[in-house]
């Protein structure tokens, strides 16, 4: 390599003699690059640490726990935890970001044990524990699942065997809740048995694990199948799977359904795991996966139904997926209420139609289905973000009421109770 480097410099000087290059113009040569300066890692005394670290012109780079990472220096100021930066008692920042200065880099920077301690032009000493960069890293971060899930198809859930739990033990006690939670995180469904029939009971059951959202549609929904709304949703046909409220620009978090009465047959409830069939697209097709999260479309909801007057739009792609590691977290599917497609050029319509194909395929597989009978008594929480559901066509009288809840309270209460949402 290095002979390589001479050859090239012993070229470029002949080059410049024959031209007839003076003295100074040989100062002007770039011998850094012709020889860069050898790379100057610090390590830890303690071999069982295993750190090491380097300070570059424009950021810090830092290995430790099998990962390397590399922080700007800006973001090590702003992220200071001292007392004068940091309100450790509220969790919020104290600096004021926009007084940093854009060029700064640490005058030193020194380990002891496992803290860093970075001091700036003006003095000021800003510590981080090597195990705070590795969480909050955007190698870290890239590594990291938000949402630990468990995807499944019919055979996958059925065989699991996932608990119900009892109402009373849902109301009065920290484990029954958790219990329900952990399952709904998992698997994007959950139970809950013995719930007395009524609007009530069940607005009561809903409050114990979020706020209750209201929408256009009330608070708590109360309906039959007489077409009081101006939603398919109000018959007695056939619906066929989707997630609800997509003509909202954040779709409703999470739905609950509870069959008050029904005397007739049929009605059957679908449930279809979205993220379970858009994992096979990802397999079998990544390009047509990438292309669902990049397409935006419009979802729209027209009502002029006796006093009902709306009309809604939301826009977005139909799978949803946090840009650093990927992960999904919201699908937006539903082929009633999507608008006209007007956002991309006709070349890439098709290439939609051919990706939004091969999904529908996955979510209609036989397979993929699970089918629930609801009862009077047995409530059902839908992850309105993940889980498709439908229902088979009915006779008879049908009762239904339920909500739908703010998803960010369901997540706290989740979190409060120790679990990783």
């Amino acid at each position: 390599m290095w002979c390589h480097r001479l050859s090239h410099l012993q070229s470029r000087l002949q080059n410049l003699l024959r031209r007839g290059v003076t003295c100074w113009a040989f100062q002007q040569l770039n011998f850094k690059s012709l020889f860069p300066l050898a790379i100057h890692w610090h390590h830890t005394a303690s071999e069982s640490l295993n750190c090491a670290w380097q300070q570059h012109e424009d950021h810090f780079e830092l290995q430790y726990a099998n990962t390397v990472m590399r922080f700007d220096y800006v973001w090590l100021r702003d992220h200071c935890r001292s007392a004068s930066c940091y309100n450790s008692k509220t969790h919020q920042r104290s600096l004021d970001t926009a007084s940093v200065d854009l060029c700064i880099k640490p005058k030193t920077i020194r380990l002891d044990e496992t803290t860093l301690f970075f001091t700036w032009p003006d003095g000021h000493v800003t510590k981080y524990d090597l195990d705070w960069l590795v969480r909050n890293s955007y190698e870290g971060q890239k590594q990291k699942v938000i949402q630990p899930r468990i995807l499944w198809n019919a055979e996958i859930y059925q065989r699991a065997q996932v608990p119900s739990v009892d109402f009373q033990s849902f109301l009065e006690t920290n484990e029954g809740l958790k219990n329900f939670l952990q399952n709904f995180l998992l698997y994007g469904i959950a139970f809950v048995e013995n719930v007395p029939p009524t609007q009530e009971h069940t607005e009561k059951l809903a409050e114990r694990v979020s706020l209750i959202r209201e929408t256009i549609y009330g608070r708590m929904w109360y309906f039959t199948s007489d077409f009081s709304r101006g939603d398919t949703a109000y018959t007695k046909l056939a619906l066929d799977r989707h997630t609800d409220t997509t003509y909202f620009q954040e779709p409703c978090g999470i739905q609950v359904f509870h069959c008050l009465k029904h005397e007739g047959t049929g009605g059957r409830t679908l449930l279809v795991d979205g993220f379970y069939a858009a994992e096979q697209v990802l397999q079998k097709a990544p390009e047509e996966f990438e292309l669902l999260t990049k397409v935006p479309l419009k979802h729209e909801y027209i009502e002029n139904v006796g006093e009902c007057h709306n009309h809604m739009i939301g826009v977005g792609p139909v799978l949803n997926i946090y840009p650093w590691n990927k992960e999904l977290y919201l699908i937006r599917y539903n082929n009633y209420d999507r608008a006209v497609i007007n956002t991309v050029p006709y070349d890439v319509v098709h290439r939609w139609y051919t990706a939004h194909r091969t999904l529908t395929v996955e979510l209609r597989r036989p397979e993929n289905e699970f089918w629930v009978k609801l009862k009077p008594g047995r409530v059902l929480f839908i992850d309105n973000w993940r889980v498709l559901h439908g229902r088979e066509s009915f006779t008879g009288y049908r009762q239904l009421c339920g909500c739908y809840l703010t998803r960010d309270d369901v997540l706290n209460t989740a979190r409060l109770l120790g679990l990783q949402a």
